[in-house]
């Protein structure tokens, strides 16, 4: 078998990954990318000794298993067949290996550089000189916004090339911060470091990485997680979500002008980040989510005071949705606005709500679960449009979804059992997976430790990095004053992508 299968938050020996010739790998690669249950969550290379080792990471959803599978590249002047010449969905991956350590792929469709690592293999690639795609023509042109916002989110460029009002292209330039956050991971020995480290990848989802983190960390040092801490992250990874919906569903109505739900689905989200600041001391639950531990047990008190938020939350937010989803006005503005069909959504990988807004059965919680989806069936959410309406409705649905289970869970609270702090090394010549499904989507992190325990790959995946290529094909075709909500329809993640 040229692949081995893993489950979600297991540890391996790197040596028991297969490791083919080039042209082997490709082939099984994209016999396997044949079927739609099968879609990459990472792929990627780290330095092995004088040679560059590649793993790629197939989740195969309908037996919720995850093909591992890799090759060495000897020769940085060689070039290499592009997976994405057949299959778009490896474009972004492909796209970061060229740019990071020199591995051409040769017919990838557009090998540009990706986010402009500060420890990328030429650093006279320059954002200022990107190649952006442009075209002569005296009906087009083009309108370039950003990287600086009128806001507080991050820097990214767009640009736009329109005829007239119609928007014919967009291209999304992003890695203006050369954060380095994946080789912090491996630089810094420190838990606490590490920890700080996964709740900054995407700020807005620091339960949903740290947790990610969190479980890896455990798999690595076969550590089995303690059902208090099974419990603590799904409930925080659930807040989180039905937080972060709120806020975007305000958000949308901001966007269309109506101003009424944006109001009050702002005043709702409060009191969800605020009982992370009850919980923990931190509005964005940043300090809650540990491995091994917990320095903030959930008590009875906690419970009752969610259920409280509850029974105010929920009758204010069933009214105000009733009243935006039967108001012509509204649902003119995103009804059959940033359609992306089911065709485009397969080709591109898309995950989380950029895959079930049209049809695609793609969530980690359903098929790879983790925490408490490994005791229950999970029923994601799906929707058919593929438009700003499909987007809007899931948010809608998961909210009310994210609600039951919480107060379901809420019904047990486990005993809070400290554990005799082990001595938490990694085991030597390892591989660890980790794949959590944050309110964006799939989140992975894989890790990969030298003969001694010590990290030498850190490699992490926000949904983002899939995504920001649906928000480019959904604006096509569509008014530029409809750019806006169709961009807070998808709320993706510049950090996220930044790393």
């Amino acid at each position: 078998m040229n692949f081995i299968e893993v489950y979600n938050q297991q540890t391996i020996s790197t040596e028991s990954i297969p490791v083919l010739q080039y042209q082997d790998f490709y082939d099984e690669v994209l016999e396997l990318s044949k079927n739609e249950n099968v879609h990459c969550v990472n792929y990627f290379a780290y330095p092995h000794g004088t040679e560059k080792q590649l793993i790629c990471c197939l989740a195969d959803d309908s037996s919720g298993t995850i093909k591992l599978l890799s090759w060495k590249c000897r020769d940085l002047t060689a070039s290499f067949l592009s997976l994405s010449a057949k299959n778009n969905a490896f474009h972004i991956f492909e796209r970061e290996i060229h740019e990071n350590f020199g591995i051409h792929f040769e017919g990838h469709p557009w090998l540009k550089p990706l986010r402009y690592a500060w420890n990328r293999l030429n650093t006279g690639n320059t954002i200022a000189n990107y190649p952006f795609f442009g075209i002569e023509s005296e009906e087009l042109h083009e309108v370039g916004v950003g990287p600086i916002h009128a806001g507080i989110i991050e820097p990214g460029h767009f640009r736009f090339i329109c005829n007239g009002e119609q928007i014919q292209h967009l291209e999304i330039q992003l890695g203006f911060q050369h954060r380095g956050v994946e080789e912090l991971f491996r630089v810094k020995d420190k838990m606490n470091q590490r920890i700080a480290l996964s709740e900054c990848i995407a700020g807005d989802t620091a339960t949903g990485h740290a947790s990610a983190f969190a479980w890896l960390w455990e798999s690595l040092c076969c550590i089995e997680t303690p059902a208090h801490l099974e419990w603590q992250r799904t409930m925080a990874m659930d807040i989180e979500r039905l937080a972060m919906h709120t806020g975007d569903l305000a958000a949308i109505c901001t966007d269309v002008a109506y101003q009424l739900g944006n109001a009050v689905l702002g005043r709702l989200r409060t009191p969800m980040v605020n009982f992370f600041q009850e919980w923990c001391g931190n509005r964005l639950g940043k300090s809650l989510i540990r491995p091994c531990e917990s320095f903030y047990p959930f008590t009875p008190e906690l419970r009752d005071r969610l259920f409280t938020i509850f029974s105010s939350y929920e009758p204010d937010y069933r009214e105000m949705w009733e009243r935006m989803k039967t108001l012509p006005s509204f649902l003119a503005r995103l009804e059959k606005t940033g359609v992306l069909n089911r065709e485009r959504v397969l080709q591109i990988g898309a995950v989380g709500m950029a895959a079930r807004m049209a049809g695609l059965k793609r969530d980690i919680r359903a098929t790879h679960p983790f925490g408490l989806y490994k005791t229950m069936k999970h029923i994601p959410v799906i929707k058919n449009h593929g438009d700003v309406y499909s987007r809007t409705q899931i948010r809608n649905e998961e909210i009310i979804q994210s609600v039951a289970y919480l107060k379901n869970w809420l019904e047990n609270i486990p005993e809070y059992i400290p554990m005799d702090k082990p001595d938490a090394k990694p085991c030597p010549s390892s591989f660890g997976i980790s794949l959590t499904e944050g309110w964006r989507g799939e989140i992975c992190h894989c890790a990969v430790t030298d003969r001694d325990g010590k990290l030498i790959a850190y490699k992490i995946k926000d949904p983002s990095m899939h995504n920001w290529m649906a928000l480019a094909l959904a604006v096509r075709n569509n008014e530029i004053s409809d750019f806006p909500i169709i961009n807070k329809s998808f709320n993706l993640s510049y950090c996220g992508f930044d790393l």
